[in-house]
């Protein structure tokens, strides 16, 4: 049964990352990977609320499956996020490089936190 609720939230995270990181990029006219960006911080606020309300008792190992490995495995990229870092240092944009890694730590770190907190006060 894991396997298939993996399959399924992975069925539908991978197209929703795709889909999210191409409508936020075409927002903005810069070189920063603002579309990876956008759905690592999304999928670390909902591994958050999902590790908050698992502790809490309020959610079972199924929803965790389903939306914690198969959802936001499928959303959240750091391969994407490694790579666009690398990308953006060797073609001299080392200021965006800093600022993709400290920003993407301190949002993602950040996003479970709030996640985790709201969910453990609800």
């Amino acid at each position: 049964m894991d396997l298939v609720l993996v399959i399924v939230g992975g069925a539908v995270g991978a197209p929703l990352r795709y889909l999210t990181d191409r409508a936020v990029q075409a927002r903005h006219d810069t070189v920063f990977p603002w579309g990876t960006f956008s759905v690592n911080v999304a999928g670390s606020f909902i591994l958050g609320v999902l590790a908050g309300a698992t502790m809490s008792g309020a959610t079972g190992h199924h929803l965790q499956v389903l939306l914690g490995t198969g959802l936001c495995g499928a959303l959240t990229t750091y391969s994407t996020f490694s790579f666009e870092t690398l990308r953006l240092a060797e073609s001299g944009a080392r200021f965006f490089a800093a600022a993709n890694v400290v920003a993407s730590v301190v949002a993602g770190l950040g996003a479970v936190f709030v996640g985790f907190t709201l969910a453990q006060s609800l």
